[in-house]
């Protein structure tokens, strides 16, 4: 059963009429100009992951707002995913890859002239929503631009771009940020974006389009989807700032709520549905959309925590940020071969458990850092975590759509797809929720201890010259302003994303918990076969 990132897209493609095309180059430049595009487009998100601190401080952006420079580019991927098929059914695969990959290059553009958080933010819904329909768009290419026999090599290079672009982002965006200025981080993507439109435009198909088409776009399940899942987001980022019960967040939680039975009563009533529910009938569906909404967790959040620890604990610029983080991007890139090899041959349930074993001990292994912790220290969890990745992507992938009618596999891999960025998108939010809610209370902490003498804390913090000859700790009033309070707020930090990592790991291992209850692929299939003979 084939295995695509992709979507609806794929299932818009299949009923596409391409026109023959009139050459083979011409036909793989053209899907080297769409990989090239979908390459910028998972970049992206690496490559500001890294210098989001720059980005907060140079824009005067709040600390506990910075993440929305990732969560408002998720959320928008998030309803770009279910859009894409039917407006490749509208507009063709080569009208819609050019449009997308233009409006994602200005896009850019309009981040790298961005003066404020407003103005960068509405331009990151704007890329991540052009952006979204790239890699849908890529895997769906590969079955209308090649013949069967080439499509296994039109996958594996979009497959290998892929893994690439996590393992080059963190050090290129940190070189970039360091080197020139953080504008270009987006700027970067002109060039490229450009030659990808051009390449695009003119190297791919024609394709049949339809106008007819547009009434199966219901776009008040894609406001439904968009506004409830902001409303979330918006909630449990202001709550430990406002509190849980007032006013504002339970306005906003009911929205969120609102919105969101309202978008299952609609999904379950139309025809066909932007998001199709009746797929969680399946167990291992099920399972397996859980494992990647656990994943988008893991993913996204251990690629946020890392430059907040390492910018705001240890003081490092956004070069060095890369640097520490390129071991995970290796053991990635070093893996995979392995897993992909592995994959087809052994049972899916086994390497699955193998990945989020991993995955957890790399995300607990964060979870003790102290002020003084450093690269050295980040390696053997890094290299844990970066392993794990792929093992907790391919195998669920099989597990969730291995035991489906092939008819069903393009919406349900969408909806997979869409699940691991709603766990991306929801865990940044409870990340800053324990970071930015917890640390005042942490800080509390840690003045009363060294105010009562606490000569650990003191040395936990970096301060054990304030320890007097009787080992109780000196402190005045304008030593504690003055000297401790910045390393009170860094030790409260640290203490804030080490209670982070421990949290995204316990979310992790769930997993765990629900792994044993999935049924082998052939076993399920032999079950429905037998169940269709009847």
């Amino acid at each position: 059963m084939p295995q695509f990132p992709g979507g609806k897209a794929i299932e818009g493609a299949m009923t596409a009429e391409p026109n023959p095309p009139t050459g083979r180059v011409a036909v793989a430049l053209g899907f080297g100009a769409m990989c090239l595009g979908m390459f910028m487009a998972i970049l992206d998100i690496q490559i500001v992951a890294t210098s989001l601190p720059t980005i907060q401080s140079h824009l005067r952006i709040e600390p506990d707002d910075a993440s929305w420079m990732q969560t408002a580019y998720l959320i928008a991927e998030i309803v770009a995913i279910p859009l894409t098929g039917p407006l490749e059914a509208v507009l063709g695969l080569r009208r819609l890859f050019a449009i997308a990959v233009l409006v994602f290059t200005l896009a850019s553009c309009g981040c790298a002239a961005s003066g404020g958080f407003a103005g960068l933010v509405s331009w990151r819904v704007l890329q991540g929503f052009s952006g979204g329909m790239l890699i849908p768009l890529v895997f769906a290419a590969v079955f209308i631009l090649f013949e069967p026999r080439r499509q296994s090599v039109a996958t594996t290079v979009a497959g290998v771009l892929a893994v690439l672009a996590p393992t080059v982002g963190p050090i290129a965006g940190g070189w970039m940020t360091s080197t020139f200025s953080w504008h270009w981080l987006f700027l970067v993507n002109v060039v490229p974006g450009l030659l990808a439109t051009l390449g695009g435009w003119l190297l791919l198909p024609r394709m049949a389009a339809s106008v007819r088409e547009w009434r199966e776009i219901d776009l008040a399940s894609v406001a439904m989807l968009g506004g409830g899942l902001a409303a979330l987001v918006i909630a449990l980022k202001e709550a430990p700032r406002l509190g849980w019960t007032s006013s504002s967040v339970i306005l906003e939680f009911s929205v969120a709520a609102a919105l969101g039975a309202s978008l299952l009563a609609r999904c379950r009533r139309t025809d066909p549905p932007l998001l199709d529910l009746s797929l969680f009938r399946q167990r291992n569906f099920a399972f397996g959309c859980v494992m990647s909404f656990v994943l988008g967790i893991a993913l996204f959040g251990s690629v946020y925590l890392m430059p907040v620890f390492l910018a705001y604990v240890r003081g490092h610029d956004a070069f060095a940020v890369g640097r520490i983080m390129l071991a995970t991007g290796l053991a990635q890139l070093l893996s995979a071969p392995v897993a992909v090899a592995l994959e087809p041959r052994v049972d899916a349930r086994l390497l699955t458990g193998f990945g989020f074993v991993l995955l957890t001990l790399g995300l607990w292994a964060s979870g003790g850092q102290s002020v003084s912790t450093d690269a050295a220290e980040m390696v053997v969890p890094q290299v844990l975590r970066g392993t794990a990745f792929m093992f907790c992507l391919l195998p669920p992938t099989r597990l969730a759509l291995g035991n489906l009618p092939e008819e069903r596999v393009a919406a349900a891999s969408g909806l997979f797809n869409l699940m691991r960025n709603l766990g991306g998108a929801i865990g940044l939010a409870l990340i800053d929720t324990v970071i930015y809610g917890g640390a005042p209370r942490h800080a509390e902490a840690i003045v009363r201890s060294l105010r009562a003498g606490d000569a650990a804390t003191a040395e936990a913090i970096g301060l054990p010259g304030l320890l007097s000859t009787d080992r109780s700790i000196v402190i005045g009033e304008r030593a504690m302003t003055s000297l401790l309070q910045p390393l009170v707020r860094r030790a409260a930090l640290t203490e804030t994303v080490n209670s982070s990592w421990l949290l995204v790991g316990a979310l992790t291992a769930t997993v765990l918990l629900i792994l044993p209850f999935a049924r082998p692929v052939a076993q399920e299939r032999s079950d429905r076969d037998r169940q269709g003979e009847r």
